[in-house]
């Protein structure tokens, strides 16, 4: 119920600064996933990896649009309540958490298969960098799923 209290954004739902402080990091470890993986030019020869360029590639678009929201909403005092919207972004965090998983399981196993092969197939040059990447993608998907379920969370408790 709002009743004019304007810090009552929740702790990471979009509007207060733990949500601020959320989007950073996704963008922050998706752009360093993105990085990692576009270094080497031989991640076009792997699908999965293509995969996790293509949701890493969405992730950050995604995140610095809702950073640049918090931003406003924490300095001018007026955090996001329009429900319509606020559906908008949890559907829109579920989907890319959900994908973002998807792309840094596929490519942590893919360079599984390949340090498993012993680096006949890629450079260990490569794998390191790939595994960066992977690990940079899973802490990129457990802040997107931080921050789904804190705005789940919020729109639950205001119907």
């Amino acid at each position: 119920m709002d009743n004019g209290d304007r810090s009552g954004a929740g702790a990471g739902a979009v509007g207060s600064a733990g949500s601020l402080g959320l989007r950073v990091g996704q963008a922050v470890f998706s752009s360093a996933s993105l990085l990692f993986m576009s270094v080497g030019v031989e991640f076009f020869s792997y699908t999965a990896f293509c995969f996790l360029v293509t949701i890493m590639g969405l992730v950050i678009p995604w995140s610095c649009t809702l950073a640049m929201i918090d931003v406003y909403s924490v300095f001018v005092g007026c955090p996001l309540r329009v429900p319509g919207v606020m559906v908008i972004v949890v559907v829109g965090d579920c989907a890319l958490s959900i994908v973002s998983f998807a792309a840094a399981c596929s490519s942590a196993a893919v360079i599984d298969l390949l340090l498993q092969l012993h680096g006949s197939h890629s450079s260990p040059t490569f794998c390191g960098r790939y595994q960066l990447s992977a690990m940079m993608a899973f802490l990129s998907w457990l802040l997107m799923a931080a921050s789904a379920t804190f705005n789940l969370w919020f729109v639950a408790s205001r119907w």
